[in-house]
Formats: structure tokens, C-alpha cells, sequence
């Protein structure tokens, strides 16, 4: 029985041993993030081969890392996607965390610096002191897409990859604000031609055209001209005056904005 006793008792003290040693390391707000072993090329290596030697964890894999939801996130192919606002909403009570700005005031036709210390001091914070740690970066602007600049995706080994796709496409966000400009610039454009070249009574009878032998406002019509303090539903109402106004925007030629009362 003896001998029993002492096995069971230098078990039960292996056990406990081993749950002190988890519970040191257990800290139940750290990430578990498993960083990818950087492979250092040779001296005089360009950022394009750093950053096309190293092969990017799939974001998928990262984002179940930290603690998002597969349905909190919008993936872009395995190296980018985009995060839900609902999850702001779902973290609402965890603890803030801090907030650390680089920033520069003098600025050079190479850059200043701020991507590469941005994402060095991440690099320090999560991969060597072990904690919990993002860096935010904006999107870089389109002067590399014309050969302006150079990218803003940090240098070396601190750098943001693939570093072409963040320098020229990420998800096409861009490319889509700049088809919007785009296509209020030409509206803007043609509505300022009619409304030169054509007079009330034209722009009116094009806006509210004859169905039939009816004429009538549409919804959209209607709104706007409550915005324009007008409360009226039938198109042969209006006065004069009050076809003016539904009918022109008159944009600033100058200035690009609506002058009062048009808006």
C-alpha cells in the first residue's frame, strides 16, 4: 500500500506542477498568434524581392487568430479582407486598448519613414515582446500607380506584403471612389451644358415629360421640390417661377457649389 500511496502522490504533484506552470504563462487577453519564421536574404536585397520572399500567412487563418468571426470578415482572396463594423459592436465591452501615432513633418520625394516605423514597432511589440499589437496604415494614394513616388508599404523586412497589391489595388476601394468622382464630375458637366443652352420651359418638359397625354411628378420629383418649399403635386400648378427652381441647379460655375436656395 505504501508504494502506491507514494506513486499516486508524486502524480497528483506532477499535475500540480504542470497547472502552476500553465497558469504562469496563461494570460486569458493575449492573442494566440504563431508568427512565420523570417528567412533574411542577402545584403543589398530591394523591398519588391523581400517582400516577394516571404510568403504571407493566409488571412483566414489570421483572423481566426485574433478572434474574429467568420462571418465578421470579407475576404479578398488569402491575403486581404476586410473586417465588419458588427464586430466594433460586439467587442463593445472589452478594455480599450493604447494608441500610438507616428507621424512626420518633413516630408522628402522618398518619404519620411512613418510605414517602416509603423510596422517595425509592431513587429517588436507582437513578434519579440509578445503582445497584443496591429498596425494601422492607410491605403498608399495612386502615385505609384503612375510612377510618382515610391510605395508607402514600409521598407526591408518592415513592410506591409504583398506590397504590390497594397501599393496599387488592395480591394479596389479606390478604383471605385475614383469612378464615383468621376461620374458626378461628367453629371455635373452635362447639367451644367443644358441648363445654358436650353430654357426653363425645355429643361421642364425634358424632366416631366407627357405619358400618354399625363404628365406627373415622380417620387424623387416630388422630395425635391418639398425641399425647395414648394407644395405641390400637379405639374401644371407651378408658377413660373417655381419651374425655375425644380428645373435648375445652378452650379457655381467658380466654385463647384450650390448657390442658396438651389440645393
Amino acid at each position: 500500500g505504501g508504494v502506491v500511496a507514494i506513486a499516486v502522490a508524486m502524480l497528483m504533484e506532477d499535475t500540480v506542477e504542470s497547472a502552476m506552470r500553465h497558469l504562469q504563462q496563461w494570460d486569458p487577453g493575449r492573442l494566440n498568434i504563431q508568427y512565420n519564421e523570417l528567412h533574411l536574404k542577402t545584403t543589398g536585397a530591394s523591398d519588391i524581392d523581400i517582400s516577394r520572399s516571404c510568403v504571407p500567412k493566409p488571412i483566414g487563418e489570421l483572423a481566426t487568430e485574433i478572434g474574429l468571426l467568420s462571418e465578421e470578415v470579407e475576404l479578398y482572396g488569402q491575403t486581404k479582407a476586410k473586417v465588419r463594423l458588427s464586430t466594433v459592436q460586439r467587442l463593445k465591452d472589452q478594455p480599450d486598448g493604447k494608441y500610438v501615432v507616428v507621424t512626420g513633418i518633413t516630408p522628402t520625394p522618398l518619404g519620411e519613414g512613418k510605414s517602416t516605423t509603423t510596422i517595425g514597432l509592431v513587429q517588436a511589440l507582437g513578434a519579440h515582446l509578445n503582445l497584443n499589437v496591429f498596425a494601422c496604415v492607410r491605403q498608399p494614394s495612386q502615385g505609384p500607380t503612375f510612377g510618382i513616388k515610391g510605395g508607402a508599404a514600409g521598407g526591408g523586412y518592415s513592410q506591409v506584403i504583398p506590397m504590390e497589391e497594397f501599393n496599387l489595388h488592395l480591394t479596389g476601394d479606390i478604383h471605385a471612389i475614383t469612378a464615383a468622382n468621376n461620374l458626378v464630375a461628367a453629371a455635373i458637366d452635362a447639367r451644367m451644358f443644358h441648363e445654358n443652352t436650353q430654357s426653363d420651359k425645355a429643361l421642364f418638359s425634358r424632366l416631366v415629360p407627357s405619358n400618354n397625354g399625363v404628365v406627373t411628378f415622380s417620387d424623387i420629383q416630388i422630395r425635391r421640390l418639398k425641399r425647395l418649399g414648394i407644395e405641390k403635386t400637379d405639374p401644371a400648378a407651378l408658377t413660373d417661377e417655381e419651374k425655375s427652381k425644380f428645373v435648375r441647379l445652378d452650379i457655381d460655375p467658380d466654385t463647384i457649389t450650390w448657390q442658396i436656395g438651389r440645393a
